[in-house]
């Protein structure tokens, strides 16, 4: 996740950290390094300008705070000002209350992952038990509605279709429909169009007169960089979209998308798409972000997603099974579980702190967590619960049972007790506990 741009601001960073005095000199040469990196991440040259102006503006005009060194005073204004640039505030859905019809019109390019997108959005919004309706008005892509009922399907969602129609008729009906069976939100799919095509621009003009969007969403590939910028603004000024899915934003390692859209177009990135997975969309943080492009982390976003995946009193059973010594190899399964559903290891690294640039994703052999998972699922239950029986014929036959060696069966289990012997260390630092369960504590 903007990956390039990352590198190049974390370098920055530690060359400014080692000074120990911030002047004017200074400031101009780091400032010229941003310059650079901006420009390389494909930022739209007016934004790159303004940017430049108003952080040396802040830099040289900033105070002395007492008990902050000067270095660490201009990389918060870095931080700030990259923020604002991302759109300073996260962005909610504006949608009427559960009584009343909210509509969402996706739009964009062909190849963008709209039907994708509003499938995402489907799921994100019946989780805040909001009855939501997906809209088939995607009649040009060949299997487009057929590929729209399949995710519906998969995430519990109806789906409103019509084979032979116009998209306008469509949505039409499927507003009279949703009435009908009250679905308080409506989420239309709509062909993949080009902003220079007239025709196609006048229909979804037409589709917006009949469905009364409250959101208007375009959707966009943030690896295009500057052209995505360029769509967000022509669809803009002939359809006033009301914000923008930046989708591929796991793969984005440029940035210029996220960083211009909001200065050239004025409408805020509301959510990205960080994956193939129906659940991986987020909501977009534009201070998160910029402390992820400054190698800080994000811890608070580490922490919703352990939220999503481990409830309150599962850690705290978690806890009693590690100080009374009895977590087990089913225990040891279940982490492996509740990673996957966290999202992948390169996201996960770069919400710790201090991790990226320092661990390199890539060298994180997944293959070895998917050996482990198959040595554990060939065991008995008996032998998960009671690893110590486990002995020479017993290691034989799990070999074979999970297609690995003897040697990987027992590589596993010192690992696993390795692993119990740092849990039970943790268990005693009551003051890390603490802190765990207070950031775990919103659930309850």
């Amino acid at each position: 996740m903007l990956d390039r741009l990352s590198k190049k601001f974390t370098d920055i960073i530690r060359h400014i950290s080692g000074k120990a005095a911030i002047n004017e000199k200074n400031i101009e040469a780091v400032i010229n390094e941003i310059k650079i990196a901006l420009l390389e991440a494909d930022v739209n040259v007016r934004v790159v300008r303004r940017f430049v102006n108003h952080t040396t503006e802040a830099a040289l005009g900033a105070k002395v705070v007492s008990g902050v060194t000067p270095s660490q005073q201009f990389i918060k204004i870095i931080h700030d000002r990259l923020a604002a640039l991302l759109g300073e505030n996260k962005q909610d859905l504006i949608l009427k209350g559960p009584d009343t019809q909210s509509v969402i019109l996706c739009l964009g390019l062909q190849g963008s992952g709209k039907t994708t997108t509003a499938a995402k959005l489907a799921q994100m919004l019946k989780h805040k038990d909001r009855k939501t309706l997906l809209v088939a008005a995607d009649l040009i892509r060949p299997a487009a509605i057929e590929q729209l009922s399949i995710l519906g399907r998969q995430i519990g969602v109806e789906v409103y279709k019509e084979e032979k129609s116009s998209p306008v008729k469509v949505v039409k009906n499927s507003i009279k429909f949703a009435e009908k069976n009250q679905f308080d939100t409506v989420i239309i799919d709509t062909s993949g169009r080009l902003h220079i095509d007239e025709n196609m621009m006048k229909e979804i003009a037409d589709i917006n007169r009949i469905a009364h969007a409250d959101e208007i969403l375009l959707v966009a590939d943030a690896m295009t960089g500057q052209h995505a910028v360029d769509i967000a603004k022509e669809f803009n000024e002939r359809v006033e979209i009301t914000g923008v899915i930046l989708t591929k934003f796991d793969s984005d390692t440029r940035g210029g998308a996220a960083l211009s859209i909001k200065s050239v177009t004025g409408k805020s990135i509301k959510f990205i798409g960080v994956g193939e997975k129906i659940e991986d969309i987020e909501p977009f943080y534009p201070d998160r972000i910029a402390s992820r492009i400054l190698g800080m982390g994000d811890v608070v976003t580490l922490v919703e997603k352990a939220q999503a995946t481990i409830e309150l009193e599962e850690a705290k059973d978690l806890q009693k099974k590690i100080e009374s010594k009895t977590f087990d190899l089913e225990d040891y399964l279940d982490q492996f579980k509740r990673m996957k559903k966290m999202g992948n290891v390169r996201s996960l690294i770069e919400m710790i702190p201090g991790l990226k640039g320092n661990i390199d994703p890539d060298e994180i052999d997944m293959n070895e967590m998917k050996r482990e998972e198959a040595i554990i699922l060939s065991m008995t239950r008996k032998e998960r619960k009671n690893p110590r029986i486990i002995g020479p014929g017993r290691r034989k036959r799990i070999a074979r049972g999970s297609g690995t060696a003897v040697f990987d069966v027992n590589k596993l289990l010192k690992k696993f007790d390795k692993t119990k012997t740092m849990m039970k260390k943790v268990s005693k630092n009551k003051e890390y506990q603490t802190q765990m369960m207070s950031r775990l504590g919103p659930l309850q």
